[in-house]
């Protein structure tokens, strides 16, 4: 049994798929369609921070500062409209939230207080950007007999034009996979990302946080116990700020930077993929009978390495669970990757070509070739 399964986390969502005969909707893009004329298509998408208000409630819990909930708005709303780009050219309609809470350990005014501070900064900063996102409310439960903390999650609706869907059917042998780095710092953020994003965060907090903060919290997990050795202040130069500022490193926006890419490549983007639940393996849900091989990929980033390190996680699981570096992939005609990178650099947005696609037969399947070994998913 992987780490991560044994702490009650599944990266494959075994189960999901008794909920496809429900959908009215075109499954072949990386988000459902549903269609909504001849034309168009409507997209309505959930998603959220996944246990990273986990790691937001130690460090208020520690400190005393309710400012730690504010990343969190980020992280969902790059979640939802990080998914949504990859379907192609959108118009956002509406987003919002939902918030539940344990009001017995939350002080809530205070909670929300920050979250609408978080919702309203990365809005303008989408705005300012141009992608202008109406926010249309939401929805706050207090749930003491059912949360320990809290969650959030957030839903986007969006219209698509449906002749320019990513459907993965143009993707051709050859064709290249573009990556955008998920850490550093492009020109439109603060500060440096460690590249965490919004999966792996269970496993991740449960190999590098000591095990006192959940004898003092035992709310924080649902059975046993920290085992890292890590306070969640604990400065590291191999990351350049604390652990637990690596882990709450907020979600990158990618999709400002994807709409400017197909503006200027256009049906050059066959295919997209945001790498969340099932890290580098994403790709394998989209697109039919295709092969991608990653064997270009850039050295992962520090906070990666360091879970690998301290957890003793094996590569295999490493590259299943994590984005490992690589937050969103564009599969591309070989004539249009220079511009894909370009477009991308001009945001200050590494990228870079790390592998290209093959026609398999059958299931698809993701092929990863690094220093750490081959290892072959699908």
């Amino acid at each position: 049994m992987s780490l991560y399964r044994s702490l009650g986390v599944d990266a494959k969502k075994e189960g999901t798929e008794f909920f496809l005969p429900l959908l009215d909707a075109d499954l072949m893009p990386f988000c459902p369609v549903g269609r909504e004329g001849r034309e168009t298509g409507l997209v309505l998408h959930a998603d959220g921070a996944g246990s990273k208000p986990q790691q937001s409630y130690l460090h208020w819990r520690e400190t005393g500062d309710p400012s730690w909930f504010e990343g969190l708005a980020q992280d969902v709303l790059a979640m939802n409209v990080d998914d949504v780009v990859c379907v192609g050219p959108f118009r956002p309609l509406a987003f919002a939230d939902y918030l539940t809470l344990n009001p017995r350990v939350l002080p809530k005014r205070e909670l929300l207080f920050h979250m609408v501070s978080g919702f309203r900064r990365v809005l303008k900063e989408l705005e300012a950007l141009g992608l202008e996102i109406p926010f249309l409310g939401g929805e706050t439960a207090d749930l003491p007999d059912q949360v320990r903390t809290l969650d959030l999650a957030g839903v986007l609706a969006a219209r698509v034009r449906l002749s320019e869907v990513r459907r993965g059917e143009r993707v051709r042998a050859g064709d290249l996979i573009v990556g955008l780095r998920s850490g550093g710092r492009t020109r439109y953020e603060k500060r440096e990302n460690s590249g965490m994003m919004c999966n792996g965060i269970t496993l991740a907090r449960h190999v590098l946080m000591r095990g006192e903060y959940t004898r003092k919290y035992p709310e924080l997990v649902d059975r046993g116990r920290y085992r890292g050795r890590f306070r969640f202040d604990d400065y590291l130069d191999e990351l350049g700020m604390t652990v637990g500022e690596a882990i709450l490193s907020p979600t990158r926006l990618f999709a400002p930077v994807v709409l400017r890419v197909l503006r200027r490549v256009g049906e050059g983007v066959k295919l997209m993929v945001h790498n969340t639940g099932g890290g580098l393996t994403k790709s394998l849900r989209v697109g039919k009978n295709l092969v991608y091989v990653k064997d270009q990929l850039p050295e992962p980033d520090p906070i990666f390495l360091l879970v690998q390190r301290e957890g003793r996680v094996g590569w295999r699981e490493m590259y299943e669970v994590f984005n490992m570096g690589v937050g969103f992939e564009l599969v591309v005609d070989p004539g249009d990757a220079e511009e894909v990178v370009r477009v991308s650099e001009g945001f200050k947005l590494e990228a870079r070509v790390i592998g290209r696609c093959e026609r398999g037969k059958g299931r698809n399947r993701v092929i990863i070739k690094s220093g750490a070994g081959k290892f072959e998913y699908g």
